[in-house]
């Protein structure tokens, strides 16, 4: 009798899932770089085209390389369908613009990254859509912010890049209630860490240019959900405006789910330790990380998280400190990225939030001497002295 892969381990799927191979037996998967596929017959294209007999046209619209990773990332996610996407940006911009039109209203958590709140503030309203922002740990400010026309919710849990928790759960029913759906960006927990779906959200969304690939290579992004709404309101906009990932990125992507539960089991234990190692420290003014009993949201955490990824955030009060820590430390490197092998720190109000005006920084928090620290896989000793010597410079 087969296996059904989804009563598999969760490290089993990740190295298995989504296997297909050709007859030639290879146990790397194989790369497919071709823009486009051959048929035997006129009317066997026309079956295809047609959607009669199932097969790959052209690049845009699909690619057994890049099918390989959306069905690993889909099984180990619970998911129904998954899609990539050339990027996490790309990712989020979709399954946005495919849930509403002109007239229709979202609303979104106020934490998000700089990039996400652009495409709301700035290139959303451009097609008549409107957007609310909301104090994403408020469930009454969600239900407060509901209209007729409310489509979508967009919510980052933890969020970019103070880490705030929101209760998936609680505002999936809100969202529902209105007849809207709700998007969840799971990129800093990852899906070894926590599971949206499974907990009420419609959609999520990753960056797979963070933890999943994990090693600085290469970019990438993924829409999952269940498949009517993945074909209802995806299929049509991913075939013809051309967000696809190329195939020798989804080939990485794949080689990188292999890893990703050891990685991020490793640099979640890594993060814990250097985020008690800066809050026991004269210079840090506060402290946050998902897993430390301070936490404002520790109990959402104990409740939808299995860990606390990977990712510290941690004020020293003034951006002359925060500058001076970031240029103190001689491991971790300064970079805006996050999720890498590699740790490496940033300076969010100058870096990644740069393009949200002041005012709506202060809203969620975010004051000229916070860091954000994404923890890697070193020694922590290493990093321990590398953070300690840096605050003390600070």
């Amino acid at each position: 009798m087969a296996e059904d892969t989804r009563d598999w381990e969760l490290e089993t799927k990740l190295v298995r899932g989504g296997l297909a191979r050709t007859p030639y037996g290879e146990i790397s998967e194989a790369l497919f770089l071709t823009q486009s596929f051959s048929y035997e017959s006129a009317g066997a294209a026309d079956k295809r085209f047609s959607g009669e007999e199932p097969g790959f046209i052209y690049q845009r619209f699909g690619n057994p390389t890049t099918q390989m990773f959306e069905d690993r990332l889909a099984l180990l996610e619970g998911a129904e369908v998954c899609r990539a996407t050339a990027s996490g940006m790309a990712a989020v911009h979709v399954a946005l613009q495919g849930l509403v039109r002109a007239g229709d209203h979202i609303v979104a958590g106020r934490a998000l990254f700089g990039s996400c709140r652009w495409i709301l503030s700035e290139w959303m309203p451009r097609f008549g859509v409107e957007v609310t922002y909301v104090d994403a740990t408020d469930l009454d400010a969600w239900k407060n912010a509901v209209r007729p026309n409310t489509k979508a919710f967009l919510v980052e849990s933890p969020a970019n890049p103070l880490l705030e928790v929101t209760a998936i759960g609680a505002v999936a029913e809100i969202a529902h209630a209105a007849g809207a759906k709700l998007v969840v960006d799971n990129v800093f927990a990852t899906p070894v860490f926590q599971k949206p779906l499974a907990l009420g959200a419609d959609i999520v969304v990753y960056s797979a240019t963070k933890h999943i690939d994990g090693q600085g290579r290469v970019l990438g992004g993924a829409i999952l959900g269940a498949e009517q709404l993945m074909t209802e309101s995806y299929k049509d906009i991913l075939r013809h405006t051309g967000p696809a990932l190329s195939p020798f990125n989804a080939w990485v992507l794949l080689k990188g789910l292999e890893t990703l539960e050891l990685r991020v089991t490793r640099q979640a234990q890594n993060a814990a330790k250097i985020a008690d190692v800066i809050a026991a420290h004269s210079k840090a003014k506060k402290v946050l990380y998902p897993t430390r009993p301070d936490h404002p949201q520790a109990a959402i955490i104990a409740n939808q998280m299995t860990g606390g990824g990977n990712v510290v955030a941690f004020d020293l009060g003034s951006r002359e400190a925060a500058w001076r820590f970031l240029d103190t430390l001689e491991i971790v490197d300064i970079s805006n990225n996050l999720g890498d092998a590699k740790s490496m720190a940033t300076h969010p109000c100058t870096t990644t939030h740069r393009s949200m005006p002041e005012a709506e920084r202060l809203e969620i928090g975010l004051t000229e001497g916070w860091v954000r620290m994404s923890v890697g896989l070193e020694g922590p000793g290493d990093l321990t002295r590398d953070v300690n010597r840096a605050l003390d410079a600070a």
